[in-house]
């Protein structure tokens, strides 16, 4: 819920700078959730495997044309399968959890035709990944778990399309992220491909 609250309030701070400069355009404003997976590639598949991922974010419309702004956070699980042990521990994590928990803002240009829109992206942001550790007391016999919060910087670009149902788009999307930290000693490389909604949120923004 916290992370739907701080995009909601980004949403409508970014609406209301921008709200003079809209005219006429029908997709000044969308929401928008979805939920799918995201595929490691290159040395991120050595050690994760997509579980599933969420993401919520919004399209506001910039200008008479096609460009609009494009925040959104992204929840991406995955298996993790730990290679290299953290400083500190003996022991690797095996069929376990990693999670992201990343924000995106990129600036994007759709092309509307009849009920179809095509549309392509590209932006920045960051955030972090949560990956376990695992310690193990021989005279216990108790096992310890925590999770590593490793900071990241992405990069992502990507397209998707839509089709309108009237005040609202069903939309299919998929994007190549960049990260800019290593994790497990290996460079973070995922597409993300993320199905799901888009209301139309148009008459809100004519009233900011």
């Amino acid at each position: 819920m916290k992370l739907k609250h701080i995009l909601f309030l980004f949403v409508l701070s970014t609406a209301s700078v921008v709200a003079h400069a809209q005219s006429g355009r029908t997709d000044k404003l969308y929401s928008m959730s979805g939920i799918g997976f995201a595929f490691p590639m290159g040395e991120s598949a050595d050690f994760l495997k997509p579980k599933f991922s969420t993401t919520l974010g919004a399209n506001l419309g910039l200008g008479d044309g096609g460009l609009f702004l494009y925040p959104k956070v992204s929840l991406h699980a995955f298996t993790f399968d730990q290679i290299v042990p953290d400083a500190g521990y003996s022991y690797t994590v095996q069929n376990a959890r990693a999670t992201t928990y990343l924000l995106n803002i990129a600036l994007g240009y759709r092309k509307m035709i009849a009920k179809w829109a095509f549309y392509g992206f590209a932006g920045a942001g960051g955030g972090f990944i949560l990956t376990p550790q695992s310690a193990v007391n021989a005279q216990t016999l108790q096992v310890t778990m925590n999770n590593k919060a490793n900071g990241l910087g992405i990069a992502e670009a990507g397209a998707g399309i839509e089709y309108s149902l009237g005040g609202a788009n069903l939309f299919i999307e998929t994007s190549y992220m960049y990260g800019f930290s290593k994790i497990q000693e290996r460079t973070f490389n995922t597409v993300p491909v993320t199905i799901g909604i888009k209301p139309n949120l148009s008459k809100l923004l004519n009233k900011l």
